[in-house]
């Protein structure tokens, strides 16, 4: 019975059968972390360690010679970095915010209302899942370009809207809140509006916050609007200006300030993430992905 009670799911104590999972555990978590280091240790690399052969994983000697540089060729932009700064960080508040209220507006009609071609529209967002960007990419420019948002600060916002992941998860997970709950508010006089924001919401943390995480990741990182609907400096974002500091004419140096700006750039997802990884577990484990 001990050796039962040790071995099941969720058990009370440690127990020694579990020593092979927390091998396993430990084994995977160091590989998926190795990635993170990596971007940690190249940073920080001085130029003769970046281009050593053969090449070292760790730092040996670590240095601030890359962001140095990478902060002086900064300081000799036309336009201001707080500019590029601004629109990356407004373009990415405004990206999460509204694709939280639309995800979550369209997963609760999905979820708890009943109209005709509810299924179709539901098997449409699952089927936008298998297209890559790129095969999307001439039809996404003529959209654009008819609904003129060319060079115009909206285009990182309006097409970053459509997250189909988003809408699946959120919908999957609203499928599990009671009908019995919802009703029970009706009987007792509520809203719509108020069971939606009073009721469904609140339950509905957990894949809320994994979606605000996609669609900041998605809006944060991206340099596809500023490179291919962007032409004024003023319009883009800072992840497109990183990009462009690093290929200056001198590969070398290049490659150094690369490694600083990947760093930068990832660190807010990596907050974000850390902040919010419950959430992001409850997520996966309620809305239909094993």
């Amino acid at each position: 019975m001990a050796s039962f009670q040790g071995t099941k799911i969720n058990p009370t104590r440690f127990h020694k059968s579990q020593i092979k999972f927390y091998i396993i555990l430990i084994i995977m978590s160091v590989v998926m972390a190795l990635p993170i280091v990596f971007i940690f240790c190249q940073a920080f690399k001085p130029i003769d360690e970046l281009f050593a052969y053969p090449p070292k994983f760790f730092v040996r000697n670590p240095s601030l010679s890359n962001f140095r540089k990478l902060f002086a060729t900064m300081e000799t932009s036309n336009v201001p970095i707080a500019r590029y700064f601004f629109n990356s960080l407004a373009s990415t508040l405004l990206t999460v915010v509204f694709t939280l209220l639309i995800s979550s507006l369209a997963g609760y009609a999905l979820a708890k209302k009943k109209f005709r071609l509810k299924n179709f529209v539901f098997n449409m967002n699952t089927l936008a899942l298998m297209f890559v960007p790129t095969a999307v990419m001439i039809p996404k420019y003529l959209v654009i370009n008819e609904l003129g948002l060319i060079d115009n600060f909206w285009v990182h916002v309006i097409p970053a809207l459509a997250l189909p992941v988003g809408l699946f998860l959120i919908k999957q997970f609203m499928d599990q809140i009671p009908d019995e709950l919802l009703e029970a508010a009706r009987i007792d006089g509520a809203k719509e509006r108020t069971i939606f924001f009073r009721i469904v919401l609140p339950l509905s943390k957990s894949p809320l916050a994994t979606v605000a995480i996609l669609a900041f990741q998605t809006a944060w990182n991206t340099i596809d609007a500023s490179s291919l609907y962007v032409n004024s400096e003023v319009n883009q974002t800072f992840a497109f200006y990183m990009s462009t500091l690093t290929t200056t004419g001198n590969d070398v140096v290049g490659q150094g300030m690369a490694a600083a700006a990947a760093l930068i750039m990832f660190i807010p997802n990596l907050i974000i993430f850390i902040v919010m990884q419950k959430q992001v577990m409850d997520t996966m484990a309620h809305s239909g992905i094993k």
